[in-house]
């Protein structure tokens, strides 16, 4: 046992000794244990770089990518939210053309039609698997709903919802919501919504 004690102090001595005290000075460079945590093989910004074929370490943005943090993250139209608010914008952030609507009938078709239906109404082929509980799109909460709180939904999910934020871009998005518009007011609008000069088409 003694010689044991005698073994532990040496030992202790020699440790403080090689490794010195914790917070200590010294003009002696450190232990490096993995040298390779801080002497890490890496490029400097701005500087040559063989292993591209610019020669450039600093290298442009990915494109479609979207820096974090910046100006454009934070837009209505990537987030559906008015600025500064959790409130989302009541209609569409950008112009709903032609173009925009059978790429949202598209997309709708491929993901939101089989729970929701062809028509919008909940009677997707889901249903007949026992997922009874889709929401009707036609439904008076749904669309009072405002275009950004939609928006929303389709990004993070809701309910049983699942998240399509990963698998629908954000044009698409406001694509399909503009078609579900388009089958809400198809349902629900009346011929007073209709222009005054193409009323008399639906009267005769």
């Amino acid at each position: 046992m003694r010689y044991f004690l005698l073994g532990f102090v040496l030992l202790c001595v020699l440790v403080v000794s090689v490794a010195g005290f914790r917070g200590s000075t010294s003009r002696k460079p450190p232990i490096e244990v993995f040298p390779d945590m801080d002497r890490q093989l890496k490029l400097r910004p701005q500087t040559d770089a063989s292993f591209f074929e610019d020669g450039r370490s600093s290298r442009l943005h990915v494109p479609g990518t979207v820096a974090r943090g910046s100006h454009f993250e934070g837009t209505p139209f990537n987030t559906g939210l008015i600025p500064g608010t959790t409130n989302g914008v009541d209609v569409i952030p950008v112009p709903v053309t032609r173009q925009m609507m059978q790429r949202g009938q598209e997309r709708f078709q491929i993901s939101c039609l089989p729970c929701h239906g062809a028509l919008g109404d909940g009677n997707g082929i889901t249903k007949k698997y026992g997922m009874a509980v889709v929401a009707n799109l036609h439904d008076a909460r749904i669309v009072k709903l405002p275009d950004g709180e939609i928006f929303n939904v389709i990004t993070y999910g809701r309910g049983l919802m699942g998240a399509y934020g990963s698998n629908v871009t954000v044009e698409d998005r406001w694509a399909i919501i503009a078609y579900v518009r388009a089958l809400q007011r198809s349902r629900l609008a009346s011929v007073n919504d209709v222009p005054a000069e193409m009323q008399s088409m639906f009267k005769k």
